[in-house]
């Protein structure tokens, strides 16, 4: 198999990008504002070129000349410079123009130039930093890093602000087990975006695999790699979110920017010929075809070995199975399974696209994780006062209900969260009976329509302090409720201490203060509440991946938990204890008094 992309190799530079249908293809090297086209010769599926010198750090692109037919799957036109699908490093960041979905229209002016990679030894593969029953901590490098008032402005909204002390202090004050950075792949902003004086904050639609964002991370490789070094050296881990679910290439008034001008097949099509939607952003990445998985598979290669990353959350991870429906047993996983580099790597599926039959909670590999949004919303319900203690427990004890009783043989599945990127934040929660998202020029349509929110009375800010306290209890309550449960758990970044996006539950398009963490204004009490049950969690980790073989369930009074008692809707809590020889745990649940006390005993 012909390896893909830019390689220097002992003082030669090759080139080799997949095209099947082409008739032509040049690479096209730049030198300031001039463009040089070598034709590259066909080796099958493959376009190859060498050049006898070394290129390293040189810019690049490629043409392709064929039939012009769109119904057909056919978009070839030379006067688009294309990105390689294998580019690593960018020159500049992607922006929208009329002029990349415009035939005849030259665009080497305005699409970024991939830059050939030196030659550099593999990071070593080590086991990974993560252990199921950990707290993953999700990131928006940027809205994390842009205010915090102890990170110098040249490094702030880079990955490379991660690495600094002050954000290192704060991880390890919470006993953060592993990182998980939104997407750090170039993307571009969606078209109806750049009208409305808005850009994409959030990362969600790239347009090559594995090309760093110059604005994220404008050290390219070396950078993440540094990075991650960094935190591996302090004891905590690194996921990447990676988007394989469609490209920024978009919708058929998209523009031919990458694949789509190389190989239109790679995005599934319906037996009329349509684009398939199952990503609800146009188009969708075919995972039936064969070197769609290959590019997925060398982009997570590529993290591992280039940069040390410790594993992945996969975005609408079921269009990963897709072919067109969703299979358990589809050929991505084995691949992945079958991979030295991969197979040892920290797996966390987003179960659910808007496709048929997409919702695949719980049907995903034994060994993968995966985000459990029943527990998000049983337990928002539960502190709503709208679900009962009998579902609240089965959430905390693992969701058996959903994964299954595998428990005491494998680690639970689950990812349990109350708040992630999408939706409101945890403080929004309990300030908010309603989204309040006028600020993305959608009139409050967008974002999601029910949150299992309440306001306390009040909706948004508010100097009542009858609502202010019940808020902080609730914050407290939710948060000892996350805390306690078991499985893996994750926290977005600044809820724990209180971060607001001002009611707005869909902030993919505020690179703002609405989407930015305000370190100065943070909640320092309820960081510190935080941090004590980060450590009661960390030092009974292993209590948390796997529900204990024995427990004793207890009403609030202290006898022992009846059926009539799980049944009865007006149950206010309950008290569960684990004990074995060298210790065990304790959670107690108080409905009426806001509270969840967890203990190691």
């Amino acid at each position: 198999m012909i390896p893909l992309g830019a390689r220097v190799r002992e003082g030669t530079t090759r080139f080799a990008v997949r095209s099947p249908r082409a008739e032509r293809v040049w690479l096209c090297l730049f030198t300031g504002r001039s463009e040089t086209r070598h034709e590259m010769a066909r080796d099958g599926e493959v376009w190859t070129l060498e050049l006898p010198e070394d290129l390293s750090g040189a810019r690049y692109g490629y043409r392709a000349a064929g039939k012009w037919a769109p119904e057909q799957g056919c978009w070839f036109d030379p006067a688009k410079l294309l990105v390689d699908p294998y580019a690593v490093e960018l020159d500049r960041r992607f922006r929208q123009d009329p002029r990349l979905a415009a035939f005849g229209k030259d665009t080497a002016a305005i699409v970024p130039k991939a830059r050939v990679p030196a030659s550099q030894p593999s990071v070593p593969v080590e086991t990974p930093r993560f252990a199921a029953g950990g707290l993953v901590y999700e990131i928006n490098v940027r809205a994390f890093t842009m205010r915090h008032p102890d990170v110098p402005r040249r490094l702030r909204g880079t990955v490379a602000a991660l690495a600094h002390p002050a954000v290192v202090a704060h991880l390890k004050k919470l006993h953060v087990t592993a990182v998980e950075l939104m997407p750090v792949v170039a993307w571009i902003d969606e078209r109806h975006l750049p009208p409305l004086g808005l850009v994409n904050a959030w990362g969600y639609n790239p347009v090559a695999m594995m090309a760093l964002d110059p604005g994220l991370c404008p050290g390219g490789v070396a950078e993440l790699r540094k990075t991650v070094a960094a935190l591996h050296a302090e004891g905590i881990g690194v996921l990447l979110d990676l988007v394989f679910n469609h490209t920024g290439e978009s919708d058929v008034e998209g523009g031919v920017i990458s694949m789509r001008g190389l190989d239109d097949a790679v995005y599934g099509r319906a037996p009329d010929g349509a684009l398939i939607n199952d990503s609800g952003c146009g188009n969708t990445l075919d995972f039936a075809n064969p070197a769609v998985r290959r590019i997925a598979l060398d982009a997570m290669r590529h993290f591992v070995s280039q940069c040390g990353v410790d594993g992945f959350r996969f975005d609408l991870a079921p269009i990963l199975a897709r072919g067109p429906g969703f299979d358990p047993a589809a050929p991505i996983f084995a691949e992945i399974e079958d991979d030295p580099l991969l197979s040892s790597r920290v797996l966390i599926a987003e179960p659910w696209d808007i496709g048929p039959g997409g919702y695949q909670l719980a049907n995903f590999p034994a060994h993968w994780l995966e985000w459990n949004d029943r527990f998000r919303d049983d337990v928002r319900r539960f502190w709503r006062e709208e679900e009962g203690v009998g579902k609240l427990a089965t959430r905390l004890a693992g969701s058996s209900d959903i994964f299954g009783p595998h428990w005491p043989h494998a680690d639970c599945r689950s990812v349990n969260f109350l708040a992630a990127h999408d939706g409101f934040t945890l403080a929004d929660t309990v300030s908010y009976a309603h989204r309040h998202n006028e600020a993305n020029g959608e009139e409050n349509r967008d974002g999601h329509g029910e949150n299992y929110s309440w306001n306390n009375g009040a909706e948004g800010p508010t100097d009542d302090p009858h609502v202010l306290a019940r808020r902080a209890h609730d914050l407290r309550a939710l948060l000892g409720t996350l805390f306690a449960s078991t499985g893996t758990i994750m926290l977005t970044a600044g809820d724990e201490f209180g971060r607001t996006q001002q009611g707005n539950n869909n902030a993919y398009c505020q690179d703002n203060e609405i989407g930015w963490i305000d370190w100065e204004s943070r909640d320092l009490a309820l960081e510190d509440h935080v941090a004590r049950l980060s450590l009661v969690r960390a030092k009974r980790r292993a209590w948390f991946a796997r529900f204990p073989d024995t427990v004793a369930w207890h009403r609030l009074d202290g006898e022992p938990k009846s059926v009539a008692d799980w049944e009865n809707p007006h149950s206010e809590g309950f008290v569960y204890e684990a004990r074995e020889q060298d210790g065990g745990i304790r959670v107690e649940v108080r409905r009426h008094d806001r509270e969840v006390r967890l203990a190691a005993i």
